[in-house]
């Protein structure tokens, strides 16, 4: 028979259980890390008691690698206090991811490093494996600079700087980037400390550009100036260099202020220059290499890493308005004279054409002025018509100018210019050579005899002329004097009556009377006048048959002076 005391006791025992019992549930909660005892092992399963009213079981692949036994005590987290069938859901993995997250929390606090493996590539960047956590590596985090191919990264253990955790999306981001911006920035204070003008480095060419290249000195670039990775002239860094090239370079110039350090190549060489002014002279004949052709002419090598510029104007005698590109190439072998000398600047001024004679002094030995000579229209300009004296091609041939005023006697310059065209054969005389100007002036009327001037010296000024009319103008007629002699009568001069100047009472043929009123043999002017002679004939009428005071009309008297002339006639 129970007893009341005991029925109490037995009440007592039973509250006690519920209430330890609640305890452990109240420590022992969905989501945490607890500590178990392994009470079973199975091939597929391991049985954990972490204290709660059924075992937990964990598949036997969370275990793997790992040596266990029943009664060891292993770290657990609790998925689940009861599934539906009234078992305790665990996983050791979780315990361990738990615990790594602990870790690394610690460690990003700390502004510690880490190390892990990037194990694959995913959107935006890469999945890092740092040990029971897989971590985010952004695309701009991988390096300093952009990389295309990181294969060679791929399962390699290396450090990353965690830049962020987020616990409740489980989120950890990290770099690479960091990492070697912290090296970097060691090394290159230890480089900028230790730098100086002079100092020898080695780097790798990392870009090219048209004005040089960048060279990575591991920790800072340092700019190679096209003008200093050569001693010889060339057009673009790319002839030189090549990325991923490596080499040595020397310091020319470093500002403490900006960090910037300027490199050259050639200097680490010895100056071909040095000594070039005591070898060669100005006139000194050399024979060098076409390296370089320009707009503005070509570069000549004579030494290593010692050229000269022959200026376009330089090249040939004849070849005037010719690009440099058509009359040699690279790895011409020429000839070529010493001009002038520039050491400083490194600059030589070269000449080709002076290694032969001058074809405007050998033409004025062959042929000097008052020379007749031949030549081909090349080109007809309004000042005149430039014609080639000699075989087109050759280092004889020259350019003459015949200018307009010297194409002939009698026509107009511009009349006769139109009577040119190129390819024509034209005969002249020499009439001026300049060699050092390269210019000679041709004529072509020299050739042909003056009418004019022959027949200008039979008249002299006053004279009263009998003309023949060659050509009808609005403003005048053209008239001939004499063979080879022309003038213009201009409308005013046509007559002393206004209504008498009309050009259109003239006819071609038509003979006329005038007076000379201009003659310059000098200048070639000639000029005829009816008006003037009308003016004098009345004068001389007056002056025979009247007088002021005689009370004759002018008609009167010209009619007697007419009538004087008709009867001496007769």
């Amino acid at each position: 028979m129970t007893t009341v005391s005991q029925t109490k006791e037995a009440t007592m025992v039973e509250n006690f259980a519920d209430l330890f019992e609640q305890s452990i549930k109240a420590e022992k909660r969905e989501g945490t890390v607890v500590q178990g005892i392994i009470t079973g092992i199975t091939e597929k399963e391991v049985f954990v008691d972490v204290g709660l009213k059924s075992e937990g079981r964990i598949h036997a692949d969370e275990f793997a690698g790992v040596e266990i036994s029943v009664g060891s005590k292993v770290d657990v987290f609790i998925e689940r206090m009861e599934d539906r069938y009234g078992n305790t859901v665990l996983s050791r993995d979780k315990a361990l991811k738990e615990d790594a997250w602990f870790k690394f929390e610690d460690l990003h606090k700390q502004n510690v490093t880490v190390e892990g493996k990037i194990i694959g590539r995913v959107k935006g960047g890469f999945a890092v494996d740092l040990g029971r956590i897989i971590a985010f590596l952004p695309g701009s985090q991988v390096d300093i600079r952009p990389i295309k191919d990181i294969s060679p990264l791929i399962e390699l253990p290396q450090p990353f700087k965690i830049l962020k955790m987020d616990r409740n999306q489980g989120n950890v981001v990290v770099s690479r980037r960091a990492i070697l911006e912290e090296s970097r920035a060691e090394a290159r204070e230890s480089l900028l400390a230790n730098i100086s003008e002079g100092s020898i480095l080695e780097g790798t060419v990392k870009n090219i550009t048209d004005y040089g290249a960048f060279i990575d000195l591991g920790s800072i670039d340092g700019l190679l100036h096209i003008t200093d990775i050569s001693w010889s002239k060339i057009s673009h860094p790319s002839e030189v260099l090549s990325l991923g090239q490596q080499m040595k370079v020397v310091v020319i110039k470093y500002n403490e202020e900006t960090k910037r350090v300027s490199l050259g190549l050639k200097q680490m060489e010895k100056n071909p220059w040095d000594g070039i002014a005591d070898k060669y002279q100005a006139g000194t004949k050399l024979t060098g290499t076409v390296t370089t052709i320009t707009d503005y002419g070509a570069f000549v090598e004579f030494e290593p890493h010692v050229e000269g510029l022959v200026y376009h104007t330089e090249i040939s005698w004849n070849a005037k308005n010719v690009h440099p590109r058509k009359l040699l190439k690279t790895g011409d072998k020429v000839d070529v004279v010493v001009l002038e000398f520039d050491i400083a600047k490194h600059k030589i001024s070269l000449s080709m054409k002076q290694c032969k004679e001058n074809p405007w002094q050998k033409f004025g030995v062959s042929n000097p002025i008052g020379s007749e000579v031949a030549g081909v229209v090349q080109n007809v300009a309004d000042f005149g018509v430039f014609i080639l004296i000699g075989e087109a091609g050759t280092d004889e041939a020259v350019e003459a100018l015949v200018p307009a005023v010297e194409l002939s006697w009698e026509e107009k310059p511009e009349t006769e210019l139109k009577k040119y065209s190129k390819g024509d054969a034209v005969k002249g005389m020499v009439l001026a050579i300049d060699p050092d100007r390269e210019r000679i002036l041709v004529s072509v009327k020299q050739l042909s005899q003056d009418h004019f001037s022959s027949t200008i010296t039979d008249f002299n000024k006053g004279d009263i002329v009998t003309c023949s009319v060659v050509q009808v103008q609005n403003d005048g007629i053209e008239v001939e004097v004499s063979e080879g002699v022309r003038t213009f009568i201009k409308k005013a001069e046509l007559s002393k009556h206004k209504s008498e100047q009309k050009p259109e009472r003239f006819g071609i043929g038509d003979k006329l009377d005038a007076k000379i009123t201009i003659l310059d043999p000098k200048d070639r002017k000639f000029g005829v006048s009816i008006k003037a002679l009308e003016v004098d004939e009345e004068k001389k009428a007056i002056a025979e048959y009247g007088s002021k005071d005689s009370g004759a009309s002018l008609g009167e008297i010209l009619g007697m002076a007419l009538n004087k002339d008709k009867g001496t006639q007769e």
